[in-house]
């Protein structure tokens, strides 16, 4: 189920509620982000010096807030909905309609919720939801070689290897190559064991 047009963008899974940050979720926000940061810093950028600090995250929640009404990204928490938790983030962004209909993919889970299939579910939400919602054509999405449970986790809900890009993203302060995957609304190509 999806509420928008007037409502808070909420996304509802089997287990988890995907919605936008509110200011009140700081606290847990900043307790996870710092509780996973050796599991999460390995796939990361390099942490700003107040990246776990309350203004941080006031500008994080007033940019999602801007994304989604601009339609540019669609930047979503996933709480789960039996006690409320905050597991993790999932966001689409850079949204380009025109000829491209497409948006990129990023996600984290902190490390105590890893591995428990949240992220699998909320990447097949955002997938639906991008695809029946916004009416995109192509997802895409990027990770380090080795990131194995990244690339299961996009596989399983039908991204398919398209290749590498050399020095994509600066990650924990290199410049790294990432595999690429791309989900296409229509997809007629077959499985690809390439990768």
């Amino acid at each position: 189920m999806v509420l928008g047009r007037g409502r808070k963008l909420k996304i509802e899974t089997e287990r988890m509620t995907l919605r936008p940050p509110a200011h009140g979720d700081y606290r847990a926000w900043a307790a996870l982000r710092n509780a996973s940061r050796d599991f999460l810093s390995p796939w990361e950028p390099t942490w700003a010096a107040d990246h776990l600090t309350r203004k941080s995250f006031t500008n994080r929640v007033y940019w999602a807030n801007r994304s989604i009404a601009a339609g540019t990204a669609v930047p979503l928490f996933m709480i789960r909905r039996s006690d409320q938790v905050l597991l993790g983030a999932i966001t689409l962004d850079n949204i380009r309609r025109g000829p491209s209909q497409a948006g990129t993919l990023g996600y984290w889970v902190g490390e105590v919720h890893a591995r428990k299939g949240y992220m699998r579910e909320a990447l097949e939400a955002m997938v639906h939801h991008a695809f029946t919602e916004l009416d995109l054509s192509r997802l895409e999405a990027g990770c380090l070689p080795e990131n194995t449970p990244s690339r299961g986790a996009l596989e399983k809900v039908g991204f398919k290897y398209e290749g590498v890009a050399q020095s994509y993203l600066q990650i924990n302060g290199r410049w790294r190559n990432h595999v690429l995957y791309a989900n296409l609304r229509a997809d007629r190509r077959g499985r690809t064991t390439v990768g």
